[in-house]
Parts: structure tokens; sequence; C-alpha cells
């Protein structure tokens, strides 16, 4: 069940001549039908493209060879069937350049014990030829991810679709495009980081543009858009009656509207993904947009506040990520607690929350906003979705980068906050706010993350080892002493793989 479009994951069976034509006929057949399989199940989401068995390092080269120039492979599915000797391997594997995944089973699920004789064990060598594979992987360093389990079993195949989403993601980042309008907020020191570095770790490139490059395309938008715009707007969310009555409420939203769709023309133009924009660089536009980013990333964009490439980047990931998933992925800041019974997180922005997380029908409104400048905006109140979720943290650590993932519970606020002009999520982090708000400053987490409830922390986990980067996870089992050992080990774990 593809939702990827051309997206595809190349399943690759590793065999070897020795077992004569018989043989390797039956293991191409078994391959074709699990490969079928894996399409036919509602559980995998990315097209599984069966390949000719690999029976020779010549063949093994030329299938990875292959990958690397498909620009619609974004990675392989290996799997021993029979014994595949693993020198075989070597070459490559040193060439792939595609991330893969080593599937452990075998194509049958309980042996025949009444029938069993030495060509069924011939045939059904994965026990043993896996092991033979996963050798050459360790000894060569490859970073990859093992399943184990029968092939048909469901939750075999969602670790397999956790692996494919995480592969989407690879290679999202590898030709993303972030627009910066403006520089990053004055002072901050989080938001900064070595772009460069960025593009070498991830594959994403980063590009500043100033104000006057943005508002000319603002400018150019026309009146008759503009006003379908409105309609859209009307359709789409619930609006108050006065609002259309009011001229100057009204000027407010045409203002979102146009920005709305010169930040689009803008983006689309360019081929942009994501983009940031700081309330210090202003110049041009008629104020911060509001609505306007709120509905570019329910659109799919990314976006990160005041300059936060790092974050637009990894929102626009997990939303590439999450096709066809229930739950919504956002930009999001921890903005402040609720200390209680069960202490709690009230998370939110200026005014950039993705309705993709909103619990109902947003509602549109005009109000001031105050931080950094003085001026109405439009924009979308809501509050999130009850149910797990997670938030990412991607920092830049000097000299490598990290990512940090804190699990959470988001939960319904316990009153209405008829006061508070901006969207909300509130959550209670896991194991619980003291361990958790300790642990994410211990490993140097921002105040801006993605936060989403489509995307998992196996999700992420998969990325990460794809991206050669830290991971460092905040769940049920976090004990603060053993999390500072783990941060340490890491720092000269990783130090170390980098060499001089």
């Amino acid at each position: 069940m593809s939702v990827f479009g051309q997206k595809e994951v190349w399943f690759v069976t590793g065999s070897q001549h020795l077992y004569g034509p018989k043989v390797l006929e039956q293991v191409a057949k078994d391959s074709e039908q699990i490969s079928a399989g894996f399409n036919q199940s509602d559980k995998v989401c990315v097209n599984i493209v069966n390949k000719p068995t690999v029976k020779s390092p010549e063949e093994i080269h030329a299938v990875c060879q292959a990958a690397n120039a498909d620009k619609n492979c974004v990675g392989l599915i290996l799997w021993m069937h029979t014994f595949s000797p693993a020198k075989m391997w070597i070459q490559g594997l040193n060439e792939l350049q595609k991330p893969f995944m080593h599937l452990h089973t075998q194509f049958n699920a309980a042996l025949p014990w009444g029938e069993i004789d030495m060509n069924y064990m011939n045939t059904h060598q994965s026990a043993h030829g896996c092991r033979e594979f996963g050798y050459i992987g360790t000894r060569m360093r490859k970073e990859r991810k093992v399943v184990v389990g029968y092939w048909q079993n469901a939750d075999v195949q969602q670790q397999i679709d956790d692996w494919c989403r995480a592969a989407i993601g690879w290679n999202e980042s590898q030709n993303l495009k972030i627009a910066r309008f403006g520089d990053n907020m004055r002072q901050v020191a989080v938001t900064e980081g070595d772009k460069v570095a960025a593009q070498i770790q991830f594959g994403y490139q980063v590009h500043a543009y100033g104000l006057g490059d943005l508002s000319a395309v603002v400018n150019e938008v026309s009146e008759a858009d503009v006003a379908a715009q409105i309609d859209l707007y009307a359709h789409d969310y619930e609006i108050a009656e006065s609002l259309f009555k009011d001229e100057y409420q009204l000027n407010m939203l045409k203002n979102e509207a146009k920005l709305e769709l010169g930040m689009a023309k803008f983006l689309r133009d360019g081929g942009f993904g994501g983009f940031t924009n700081c309330f210090e660089n202003l110049t041009g536009l008629t104020g911060l947009p509001g609505l306007a980013t709120q509905r570019l990333m329910s659109q799919g964009y990314g976006y990160g506040g005041e300059g936060d490439w790092k974050t637009s980047a990894m929102v626009r990931i997990m939303k590439v990520m999450s096709q066809g998933k229930s739950g919504g992925t956002s930009f999001m800041e921890d903005y402040t607690y609720n200390f209680g019974t069960k202490d709690q997180v009230l998370g939110a922005h200026m005014l950039e929350v993705c309705p993709s997380i909103a619990n109902a029908k947003p509602k549109l409104e005009v109000h001031r906003h105050t931080i950094g400048m003085k001026c109405d905006v439009a924009r979308l109140l809501f509050a999130g979705k009850a149910g797990p979720a997670i938030n990412v943290s991607p920092i830049d650590m000097g000299n490598r980068f990290r990512i940090i993932v804190n699990e959470v519970n988001a939960v319904d606020l316990p009153e209405n906050t008829p006061y508070l002009p901006v969207a909300s999520a509130l959550w209670e982090p896991k194991p619980n706010l003291s361990v958790a708000a300790a642990a994410w400053i211990h490993a140097g987490g921002a105040h801006h993350t993605a936060y989403s409830q489509a995307i998992t922390t196996d999700n992420i986990a998969d990325y990460a080892e794809m991206a050669g980067v830290e991971l460092v996870v905040i769940d049920d089992s976090t004990n603060i002493r053993q999390f500072k050992n783990e941060l340490r080990q890491n720092a000269a774990y990783y130090a170390l793989s980098q060499g001089l």
C-alpha cells in the first residue's frame, strides 16, 4: 500500500551458485512472494520492488551501484534466503550510498516435521545465512536496522514500515532546501549553527534571503487571488461574522492572504520545503505571518521561528515521513508549566502552531501581537488533540549534531483559555516533568521542537542512524544518573568515531 508515489525500497535476496538452478529458482519465487506480500499489506507504506537474487560479488556490486543511481530508490531490504558468503558483499556495501535494512526471516513459518529433509534445510538457511551477513555488516561498521521475525507477522511489517518511513525522510533530507527570511533572533544561541556542517551531515541546504526578495513577490499577489483565499478561509475555519463586517479586521485577514500566497509562490518557485522568519526582521512586510505560516505548515512545509532552520528542516522531514498516517506534526515550543498533581507543559508559540494537530475545527481571529513588534495579526486558535506524541530537537553541539526525543502524553485542557490568543497543546512528559526537563537541559535541548502525533521514536531513531548522528531518548525508563552517563559515553564515542 504505497502512499509515496514513485518512491520505492528494493528487496534484494542473497544466495550463491553452489545450490544449483532448482534451489535458486525456488529462492527467486519465494522472494517474489514476500515482496508482493509486503505490497499487499496495509502496514507497509512504500512500494517494495523485488530484484533478482544476487549470487556473486559482481551481481551484488551491480545492484548496489544501480540503487545509488536510481533517484526513486530510497533504500534496500537485504535478506539472506540461503547462505550468501559475506566476502561477496564487501565491494557492494563499500559503495552503497542508500540506507539498508537487514531482514532476518525465512519463507516458511513452521517446520514440516514429518517431511523435512536436507533439501528443505539447504533451501531455508536464513538462520545461519543472515548471521554470516550480519558479521560483515558489523565488521565493516555499517549502520543498519535488523528486523527479526516471520515476514507475515504484523509487528515485523510495522517495523519495516517504520524503517521505510525513515528512509523516505532521509531521502527528503538529501533533497531539502530551507529558505531563511531574515536572520536568527539576536543573541539567541540554540537557533544558530553550522549550516555547512548540516549540509554535509544531513544533506539539506539552507539559503538566506532579504525581506525585499520576499516582499516583492508578496506585493504581486492580485486582489482577485486574495478574495478567493478569503473565501477558502471562510470554508475551512470558524470565523465570526463581525470580522467580515469590520473593515480593519478584514484588512488584517487580507494581509495574511497576501503573505500566504506570496510565500507559497516564493517557496514553490524556489523548490523549498521549509522556511524560517523572525519578528526582528520584517521590513517591507505587513507584520509577522501568523495564519499564513500556520496554513503553509498544514500544507506540508517545515517551519522554524526566529530563524530556527534546524527545527524547520526537522518539521518538514517528519511531515514527509508521516504521509498517510493519522495525527499531525507542528513547530512547537515549551512555553509554560502547570505544576500540580501531575506536572504538565503548555506548548505554544507566538502565532505559529500547525492546525494539523488541532482537536476541532480551528477558529480564525485577529489579535494584537506584542512580542518584538506591535501589530494586529490574524491567526488560528485551537487546542491540540489528546494522545501520545513526541517532541524532537536537533541541536548543533559544535563538533557534531545531536537529536533529542522526549516522549509525551498530550491531554485535553482542563479549562478554556479565553484570554490566550494562540494555539496550544498540553502534555505530560515521560517519565515526568521533573526528570524529563532535567534530562532535556542536560542534553542541551532547544526550546523549539518538532512536535508530532504521527511520527514515533522508532522513526526518529532509524533516521538518526541513517544520518550517523547521536540520538538520546527521554522516555518512561529515563534515569538522570544513567542519562548523564549516556551523554558522557556518547561524547567519547562520537569524538573517537570522527578520527583526528
